[in-house]
């Protein structure tokens, strides 16, 4: 039985929920708000890195409801950011993640990539990872990158 009525909607809350769990398996924790915090924090921070076009093409991979996360205060004019190494994208993280989280920015982001690199188009992936500056390709999973 749907549980809203709306089979998009019971979908995108399925293909979710498979994401935080995915997330949450990879932190080892039971904490769903952690790896939701995690999530938009990190999909933020990607997404004011590319470039608009590539990242209007990795939010059409995403499930609908992860896609309004990432799309979720946007702004256009303001990307791609100046900012290029590793330490300033984990802050960017941090901002977003209330304080007693911000010690695992690294895990939460690593944990993110590893789960996009699992779900999302490799071809996808592979123009992310390669438009992103060398420190921060290093992150995502060992062959996201790879042509």
């Amino acid at each position: 039985m749907s549980s809203t009525g709306l089979e998009v909607f019971d979908t995108t809350l399925h293909k979710t929920n498979e994401w935080l769990k995915q997330i949450m398996e990879r932190l080892a924790t039971q904490d769903r708000h952690l790896a939701y915090l995690g999530l938009r924090a990190t999909l933020h921070a990607l997404r004011d890195r590319l470039p608009p076009e590539l990242a209007v093409h990795l939010g059409a991979q995403l499930p609908l409801l992860v896609r309004g996360i990432y799309y979720e205060g946007w702004r256009l004019a303001a990307t791609p950011t100046r900012e290029h190494q590793w330490d300033e994208f984990l802050d960017h993280v941090r901002r977003e993640l209330p304080g007693d989280s911000g010690g695992r920015a690294q895990d939460l982001v690593q944990a993110v990539f590893a789960v996009l690199a699992a779900r999302v188009d490799a071809g996808e992936v592979r123009k992310v990872v390669n438009s992103l500056p060398r420190p921060l390709r290093a992150a995502w999973p060992e062959g996201a990158g790879s042509s």
